[in-house]
């Protein structure tokens, strides 16, 4: 391992990290340069985010809540102690990861980068107030205040609404028959049907016969009578009377997808709903006097509801040398000056954005519907205006969905940190990043126990000199691929054939899939990719299945990023069906059976087998006087999840809580003779997972994780009918080791049959690819187009491709 940074010499000139062992680290050492680039590499899994986040970046958290005075800290977010004997020249630092949870729906582009905050002064400052109307404060021109937010949809832009066709689709059912689909299921909506029969109405008559005013009454009263209800008696069991509240189907619906906690009874409730823009503010989010405030011509809501690069265009307009009150720009006495020195601030903080390759986008923008590469670039452009200086940034692939056009400008906003005085971590895979770096720390060889140890940490150049790199065999590659060039199928079979797409950016698009081969579909960020592949191509298969028509596909199978569960009770084993089938065999031996336990005996997510101390999660909340609860392992199971009784019984030497400890790879042998649970593993070792633990909570794995899950999933079921596969970006977050498993199974569905459609940005992917659909020239409205579809090497040769010159660079070096 080279560990040479006196280049960077002076005695504080670098952070040294001494026995790092969080996760899979082998008491890592390592001595890192401050005031530089330093980019951390190597397999997924091998521990690089384990030393930059887990160590570093906890540590340095950690610092900083011991120096906040006691009564603060309970409102600070704690984090443990990283397991590390020491970190010496370690500054404060700023970490910006890629968060695997999805942001509320009040959240925005505006939010996010706080430009929101900025336009808002515009407005209240210099804006153009209506004659003899007062100042609005910034406040009103937001819809997330109740200065601001339109009475009517409480400045959500929507209203839900629902009506009989909805709550009731099949009039000619009973409501014993389940007319009233809007009806909780099981005993709750059983209930609900004797309350009515005992307030007398008549639950065997069709739906629609029964009095039109009668059924307005039950979907739609927002009254809640309690009536006595004696339930029929069953033979097997005694029903005793009991009072029952009465709710209505609308009251039922709004109720539960206003309030309801859990996610699965929101999405039911959505389905007896409808969505449309608010009627008193037309989905402008406003009060009709901060609507009737203007600059430049337009409302705050128009100005949102531009592009970025629109937007600064505006700006420029409105904060012009014409004379306040002409052309719109201030009709408010000094408020020339006030929008000439607020736009400039705002059109600098939106340059910031534009140059990471963003100025698609407009500040209304939803957060949920951004990638995480999007948020945690907006996130970056609000840090470059922060002026912070002599901190450490720890950044989670910021190259993630972007095209490699558009990485030049994220060199480029990294040296800017750079030169601020702050040095800057990186993990990342995508290859250009690495060459740029400073310094480089390369972690492995392989993943999990196999990993761990730091290779090399020094220049990107010496890394030539280590063997056991897999960072160093594509690195140094003339295309940045060690791959095999692959011959291209032919695209003159069968295809999916799309005209006049008109959605989001996508205006009167035709394009063409062909079946049975690969086909990457590319384009700069927000050319529209993914509303194509995601949007229209998964509706027009799906339309074309159910229509049971002549059509090669039987099948469509969509492979995306979400997580796998949004609880720790969620897991790769459980996921995957693995659980199952590891429960039914601790079920079947002599020890459970002689004492009469079923498989439920074996989950730690109910009563019975689990450890009731910690109801099965393994910790436990640990109230503190003056600080905020934390938490710490379970004192009875210390972090088992089980009971002592269940963890007396073992399959093979192993109790339950040792099996879902043991890793894919591992597992994969214990149970190689279990041909239930070998394929299942064997899907998933063979996708390049064989790192991850069987319990490995959801909430911990990365999206490409997560996806790769998901695929590995679908492999172990992979069927004889013709299968459509597609996948957003699936090489996100993976070394190029990585990726040339996961091609190696997405070209063995190709070459089994199916259709695979990826929507990709790694040029080495596409290379390898039979026929590629580039979106564009440019994102937003300057996208939306096919502006190329063919073989990789005719693409290449596009005029007006940004795709083309990339693509190129790759088969040429293949074809050398």
């Amino acid at each position: 391992m080279e560990q040479n940074a006196d280049s960077y010499a002076t005695p504080d000139s670098c952070i040294r990290v001494r026995g790092a062992r969080e996760h899979n680290l082998r008491a890592v050492n390592v001595d890192i340069p401050r005031n530089a680039l330093t980019v951390f590499t190597g397999v997924s899994g091998s521990g690089k985010s384990s030393l930059a986040f887990g160590t570093v970046y906890a540590e340095a958290q950690r610092r900083y809540f011991e120096s906040v005075a006691p009564y603060a800290r309970r409102l600070i977010h704690q984090i443990g102690a990283p397991k590390v004997d020491s970190i010496s020249g370690l500054p404060p630092a700023v970490s910006l990861e890629q968060r695997r949870s999805a942001p509320g729906a009040r959240s925005s582009v505006g939010t996010v980068t706080l430009l929101s905050n900025s336009l808002r002064m515009l407005f209240s400052r210099a804006g153009s107030h209506p004659p003899g109307a007062g100042r609005l404060d910034s406040d009103a021109f937001s819809p997330n205040t109740a200065a601001g937010a339109c009475p009517s949809c409480q400045g959500i832009g929507r209203i839900h609404r629902t009506g009989e066709e909805l709550l009731v689709p099949d009039p000619n059912l009973s409501i014993r028959q389940g007319a009233i689909a809007a009806w909780p299921g099981a005993w709750q909506g059983k209930n609900l049907r004797d309350v009515l029969e005992a307030l007398g109405h008549d639950v065997d008559r069709p739906w629609r016969e029964l009095p039109a005013a009668e059924r307005e009454w039950i979907l739609f009263t927002e009254e809640q009578p309690v009536v006595t209800v004696h339930p029929v008696r069953d033979a097997d069991r005694i029903q005793r009377p009991y009072q029952g509240t009465y709710m209505s189907a609308h009251r039922w619906v709004m109720r539960t997808f206003a309030d309801s906690k859990s996610a699965t009874l929101r999405a039911r409730a959505e389905k007896f709903l409808t969505d449309a823009p608010c009627p008193a503010c037309r989905g402008a989010r406003l009060r009709p006097e901060a609507l009737a405030v203007t600059f430049a011509g337009r409302t705050i809501a128009e100005l949102a509801a531009l592009p970025l690069t629109d937007l600064d265009g505006v700006l420029a307009e409105g904060a012009g040398d014409e004379p306040p009150g002409a052309g719109g720009a201030s009709a408010v006495s000094g408020g020339h000056e006030a929008a000439r020195v607020l736009a400039a601030d705002l059109r600098s903080r939106i340059g910031a954005v534009v140059e990471l390759g963003l100025g698609y986008l407009s500040l209304d923008r939803t957060a949920p519907s951004l990638s995480a590469g999007e948020l945690q670039r907006l996130r970056l452009a609000t840090q470059l205006r922060s002026g912070l200086f002599g901190v450490v940034y720890v950044l989670d692939e910021p190259s993630a969905g972007l095209h490699p056009a558009d990485t030049e400008a994220l060199l480029g906003v990294l040296d800017g940190l750079k030169a601020a005085g702050n040095t800057v971590f990186v993990v990342e895979h995508h290859l250009d990043v690495v060459r740029h770096a400073d310094w480089l720390v390369d972690v492995g060889p392989l993943a999990g126990e196999h990993g761990g140890r730091v290779l090399h940490s020094g220049p990107p150049a010496a890394l030539a000199g280590v063997p056991e790199s897999a960072t160093a065999r594509y690195l140094f590659a003339a295309d940045g691929s060690a791959r095999e060039p692959r011959p291209v199928r032919g695209g003159t079979g069968p295809s999916v054939r799309l005209s006049g797409v008109s959605r989001n950016n996508l205006r009167d698009l035709s394009a063409e899939f062909p079946l049975g081969v690969f086909t990457a579909v590319t384009g700069v960020s927000g050319s529209g990719k993914s509303t194509l592949v995601g949007g229209a191509l998964a509706d027009a298969v799906r339309e074309r299945i159910a229509a049971e028509e002549e059509f090669a596909v039987r099948r469509l199978v969509e492979v995306d990023q979400k997580p796998i569960g949004r609880t720790p009770r969620s897991n790769l084993a459980t996921y995957t069906g693995l659980f199952d089938v590891v429960r039914r065999l601790f079920a079947a031996g002599e020890e459970a059976r002689a004492r009469g336990w079923k498989a439920g005996r074996f989950s730690f997510n109910v009563a019975g087998g689990r450890c009731e101390e910690c109801q099965g999660e393994g910790f436990v909340s640990v109230e503190l006087l003056f600080l905020p609860s934390t938490y710490a392992p379970c004192p009875v199971c210390t972090g088992a999840r089980y009971n002592e009784e269940t963890l007396r019984v073992r399959y093979r030497g192993l109790n339950i809580a040792e099996v879902l400890g043991l890793t894919v790879e591992s597992a994969a042998g214990f149970f190689a003779d279990v041909p239930a649970a070998a394929r299942s593993l064997g899907a998933l070792a063979e996708i390049g997972l064989g790192y991850l633990r069987l319990g490995q909570p959801a909430t911990e794995l990365s999206g490409g994780e997560a996806q790769r899950i998901k695929l590995a999933t679908e492999l172990q079921r992979l069927r004889g009918d013709h299968t459509l596969y597609l996948l957003d970006e699936p090489t996100t977050g993976l070394h190029p080791a990585d990726v040339e498993v996961l091609l190696r199974q997405l070209h063995g569905l190709v070459d089994a049959g199916h259709t695979v459609v990826v929507v990709e940005h790694d040029m080495a992917v596409v290379a390898g690819a039979d026929w590629v659909v580039d979106l564009g020239p440019g994102g937003g409205a300057a996208g939306g187009r096919v502006v190329a579809a063919g073989p990789p090497a005719e693409v290449a040769r596009t005029e007006g491709s940004r795709t083309a010159a990339y693509l190129a660079r790759v088969l040429g070096a293949d074809r050398r």
